[in-house]
């Protein structure tokens, strides 16, 4: 019996056939993943972090991306769609397509059942090479519960959590406040 396997793409190859796609897929070091789509409590809170951050960065030189926002990893060969970015100042992009930030200050991920470990883990291990990256935020959608990574000065990361909805998450870089009781 013969297994078949994946094809190695390059970035390029990548790039070239996700600008083309109906549906988006990540990439990493060479393979091609397709993103399913997510239930209601999880767009629901995507929602409404926009929503605040968007109110709350209005006129600052900072802005909220959806998670339509590509965000390379370049040192890690990850292309990947967080469900939400801050940029801070100018944004940096790949190349002249403009869909691709190499810059994010703050990374927001919402946890699902089929995504919780890989966005704990991995995922996170990657982004930590990203030098623009403040802050790391994971909101659960099956739970109230938020944690908060924040890069430290000799590049260590300090861990913070908050299970209350009385408690608002604090996002010290973009100096915003997310009270959970309004994201869930």
């Amino acid at each position: 019996m013969s297994t078949l396997s994946k094809p190695y793409l390059t970035p390029d190859q990548y790039l070239e056939i996700e600008r083309k796609a109906e549906f988006k897929s990540e990439y990493f070091q060479g393979e091609m993943f397709a993103i399913s789509g997510a239930r209601f409590a999880h767009i629901q809170i995507v929602a409404n972090v926009i929503r605040q951050l968007g109110n709350q960065l209005e006129g600052q030189p900072c802005q909220p991306l959806s998670n339509d926002m590509r965000v390379c990893v370049k040192p890690a060969g990850l292309y990947t769609y967080p469900d939400m970015v801050v940029v801070c100042g100018e944004p940096k992009f790949l190349d002249n397509t403009f869909d691709t930030l190499l810059n994010p200050t703050v990374i927001i991920e919402v946890l699902s059942e089929s995504t919780e470990a890989y966005d704990r883990d991995k995922k996170f291990e990657l982004y930590r090479s990203l030098e623009s990256l403040a802050e790391y935020v994971m909101i659960s959608s099956l739970r109230v519960r938020s944690e908060r990574y924040t890069r430290q000065p000799d590049g260590t990361w300090n861990y913070s959590s908050k299970t209350n909805l009385e408690d608002t998450l604090e996002l010290k870089s973009i100096d915003c406040q997310l009270s959970l009781a309004d994201l869930y």
